[in-house]
């Protein structure tokens, strides 16, 4: 089969398109043809050498996929040849293995894709649903009535926690850094959208939530926005750091005086349980049509190198899916 590897850590041009091994389904375990491969900002990291995942080389990229189930080990019940799945989790110590033709998983590692999703939309599911539904839900404890403030989310993380808060009763204030984006973001449970790139465009927040400020904070780039964020974050507000590219100096005192929770979220520390918990709400809102994930660009696999450089450019819009 077609894959993309990594031989040694570096740049995008370290990504290499070729011939690997077709993976064998064992006991318990399923092999998968793939159709839409998601890329993440994490997986740029991993292939840098920058992440504390640090895969033994080489290795192939990415941990989000969809398809179809080609294959069953023995012991597996509950997947078919022909089913339609999106992959949740890696298997043993391995980093992803999805950019590829096919992918080998644990039966319970994978979950149904009903047929009114797509599979890039299915490929949008694992990192950027999971982590939004984590930080928003588990981490965060968000309740109806209450309001999260979404920093970029015109991105792939960013739209899930807009129509998970929507689904959920959460009033919600997203920004984003384009035109595009900011209609994207309204279009899909924002109620007021802020432009990111406009000095002092945090300064509405007050006057958007009666003076008391987000209950909520969801961070996706804590180095330039933390320090903000404690000013403005409601008494007792949770601010949830989702993303961060470098060190930042906070006053605490800010903290102590709201009683601030600053709690950090990395998807891979979720345990199996809160991971179940999750899959089986976010297979419930793919299957209401609650949750819609926005595709906004397709890519061969072939063009992994230009998936890594757009996934970090600037004026996110939703998520970014490699096709086998």
């Amino acid at each position: 089969m077609k894959a993309i590897q990594v031989h040694e850590f570096g740049d995008a041009d370290v990504l290499r398109y070729g011939d690997v091994p077709d993976p064998t389904a064992g006991p318990g375990q399923v092999v998968i043809k793939v159709a839409a491969i998601g890329v993440n900002p994490v997986d740029t990291y991993i292939r840098a050498g920058v992440h504390l995942i640090r895969p033994a080389l080489p290795f192939i990229p990415g941990s989000d996929a969809a398809g179809t189930v080609l294959a069953v080990g023995d012991g597996v019940s509950g997947f078919k040849t022909g089913d339609r799945v999106y992959a949740a989790g890696s298997l043993g110590d391995a980093w992803g293995d999805c950019y590829a033709e096919q992918l080998l998983r644990r039966a319970e590692q994978l979950c149904p894709l009903p047929d009114n999703v797509s599979f890039a939309q299915g490929a949008a599911m694992g990192i950027p649903y999971g982590t939004a539904y984590r930080a928003l839900m588990q981490r965060g404890a968000a309740k109806a009535g209450e309001t999260v403030l979404v920093h970029g989310a015109s991105g792939a993380v960013g739209t899930a926690a807009l129509q998970i808060a929507a689904s959920k009763g959460i009033a919600v204030i997203g920004t984003a850094g384009s035109e595009r984006g900011l209609d994207l973001i309204r279009e899909h449970g924002a109620g007021h959208a802020l432009d990111h790139t406009k000095a002092g465009y945090l300064d509405a927040v007050a006057d958007l939530t009666g003076g008391k400020g987000p209950d909520i904070i969801l961070e996706m780039l804590a180095n330039v926005n933390l320090v903000k964020d404690m000013e403005i974050a409601a008494k007792y507000g949770r601010i949830v750091v989702i993303g961060n590219r470098g060190p930042v100096e906070i006053n605490a005192r800010e903290a102590m005086m709201k009683d601030l929770d600053i709690i950090g979220i990395a998807l891979p520390n979720t345990s199996a349980d809160d991971m179940a918990a999750i899959h089986a709400a976010l297979g419930k809102g793919l299957a209401d049509g609650s949750l819609n994930p926005v595709i906004g660009k397709e890519l061969p696999l072939a063009q992994a190198i230009e998936a890594h450089h757009a996934v970090l450019r600037p004026g996110a819009y939703g998520k970014i899916v490699l096709i086998p």
